[in-house]
């Protein structure tokens, strides 16, 4: 009877991931053709098809960029090009190849759902498994990223899977207490440089949770040093040093070397004084051809951390960080029912919070505000992921342990709030990147509280030329956030404003090309503009009524005088 039953329940289980997971693909490929490029994708698009054609990963190293997500990304692309006998333009076929590339990105996305489940279902039991692949399936913000050839993602879905080998394997032998996690651990650290701290937090979370249970000591302070002695003892960091030099091990020789000399390198060669000393450095830097490893693209993103990043939060713009941006933009960003769900289970049974999952959570929240680049909540989207799985399973438990009614009531809260995260999801297709939850306004004011990929990651084009052709404008001119190469394509007018010597809008008007001008709300809204020569013409534009609006830009009729500021658009 119990292998019958567990038979009818592993069946029902591959129905429901399969059901959840191509409703979501669905979701995303639908979407994929309706966005333009956001800022990274077409640089990722040329430097993933060139490691497909040369081998080379000297140009994404150099950026920070680590390869796997790239190279999935554009693996269709390229074999699409090989059947096809001739090499796609990455500028001039872009919109072509983009929603081919952002489908192969949903590898990943059924590699979040996949290992959702099995997390949930080893903490919660069966249907703490299925909701936390509904929920992820309706998080509107993992459905965002899931269409879009980016990192992000990628390494939200190898984090996750790293934690679950890495929770099973720690009683195990050593192929799955450190080989199967070493491999897990190289496959994030090459989706994301990230994962460089991701991992170690996770580790430690996961660590924490098993010893803390496992221990006999009632008094909490004892069992909390208790706990810590198990958790960094020799024998777990005996494990934690294999697992990480295996790890750097496979990135390195995934990421390959181009065998070049470095010209940064050899530049500071050359500025040393005269004599014995320069001429041997010289001849050594031109001689060290090791470059560009992964150890080039992993301490560009270090540096790029240790200098922050200008950031905008609430009305305000800061040219390095603020301190609770993460926190603050994850209540705007997170649906609120996933918002709701700690609260209900800490008045009903907060000790279900208490899950390795649920704490890896907890952890990276607060690491966040030691993060300095703060252009988006995708850099800490993991986290999202994370809560999800561990808040399922709290939920199951504590509806287990309820009375019936009390359970009911339970089970209709929580069926409400994944079709109200399905809903949420549905309402701003194919644009879920301005996704804004209802307790902030809704999406149509996020971008007066969160910029740059939090809302206008420069993938609003289409939108605007559907604007264009509806409303018979001509040429408009565009003060774009982005790279996608049709910005510069009439009738639109690619206008970089920010570069421009213009003060006011007396002396743009001089500069356009046509009637209206199009503002990117990152652009309008955020930290991008510095220049205090231009603070005037910003002030100008926010008081002035739009004319239009589409998804990411503000439309003005450059025509008419200035009016009183209406941010009902």
């Amino acid at each position: 009877m119990d292998a019958d039953r567990n038979r009818r329940g592993f069946w029902l289980d591959l129905v429901w991931l399969a059901l959840w997971g191509v409703a979501g693909s669905i979701y995303c490929c639908s979407a994929a053709s309706r966005l333009s490029a956001t800022f990274d994708e077409p640089l990722y698009l040329q430097l993933g098809l060139e490691h497909w054609r040369t081998g080379s990963t000297f140009e994404l190293m150099r950026v920070g960029t680590m390869p796997m997500p790239v190279d999935v990304a554009t693996a269709p692309v390229y074999f699409w090009e090989r059947w096809r006998g001739a090499p796609f333009d990455p500028v001039e076929d872009l919109d072509h190849i983009l929603p081919v590339a952002r489908a192969g990105n949903l590898a990943f996305w059924w590699l979040l759902l996949i290992y959702g489940w099995i997390a949930a279902r080893r903490m919660g039991g069966p249907w703490a498994g299925r909701l936390a692949v509904a929920a992820l399936a309706c998080e509107p913000n993992l459905l965002a990223h899931s269409g879009l050839a980016t990192t992000d993602l990628a390494i939200t879905a190898m984090l996750l899977a790293f934690c679950v080998h890495y929770r099973t394997g720690r009683e195990a032998g050593w192929l799955k207490r450190v080989g199967i996690p070493a491999l897990c651990f190289a496959g994030a650290l090459l989706a994301k440089a990230s994962a460089l701290a991701f991992v170690f937090i996770c580790m430690f979370a996961v660590d924490f949770e098993r010893n803390w249970v496992g221990q006999s000591i009632d008094r909490f302070w004892p069992r909390i040093l208790e706990t810590m002695r198990a958790v960094f003892a020799r024998s777990h960091r005996r494990d934690a040093v294999a697992m990480t030099g295996l790890a750097w091990l496979l990135v390195f020789i995934y990421c390959g070397c181009d065998w070049r000399a470095h010209p940064k390198f050899i530049a500071w060669a050359q500025t040393l004084p005269e004599g014995a000393p320069r001429v041997a450095m010289v001849w050594f830097a031109e001689h060290l051809r090791i470059f560009n490893n992964a150890a080039v693209a992993l301490l560009r993103q270090i540096q790029h951390n240790m200098q922050g990043h200008g950031s905008y939060l609430l009305g305000a713009s800061t040219p390095r960080a603020f301190w609770y941006y993460f926190p603050v933009a994850l209540s705007i960003k997170t649906a609120v029912p996933i918002l709701a769900a700690p609260i209900l289970v800490l008045l009903l049974r907060r000790r279900n919070l208490f899950n390795w999952a649920c704490l890896a959570a907890l952890a990276l929240l607060i690491f966040s505000l030691n993060c300095r680049v703060q252009i988006g909540i995708r850099m800490v989207l993991p986290l999202i992921a994370l809560a999800v799985v561990g808040l399922s399973a709290a939920l199951v438990r504590t509806a287990h342990e309820m009375w019936v009614p009390v359970r009911r009531a339970l089970g209709t809260a929580v069926c409400a709030g994944v079709a109200w995260m399905g809903a949420s999801s549905v309402s701003v297709w194919p644009d879920g990147l301005r996704f804004t939850n209802e307790a902030w306004g809704g999406t149509s004011h996020g971008y007066l509280l969160l910029s740059d990929s939090n809302y206008d990651w420069g993938q609003g084009l289409k939108d605007l030329s559907r604007w264009q052709a509806r409303h018979h404008a001509g040429t408009i001119d565009v003060w774009y956030f982005g790279t996608d190469p049709a910005s510069k394509r009439l009738p639109l007018c690619n206008l970089p404003i920010h570069a421009m010597p213009v003060q006011n809008t007396t002396e743009l008007r001089e500069h356009l090309h046509g009637r209206y001008l199009a503002v990117g709300t990152t652009l309008l809204y955020g930290s991008y503009v510095v220049d205090a020569s231009h603070a005037e013409l910003l002030n100008e534009l926010r008081r002035r009524r739009p004319a239009g609006r589409t998804s990411t830009f503000l439309i003005y009729d450059m025509n008419l005088p200035v009016a009183a500021a209406d941010n009902s658009w």
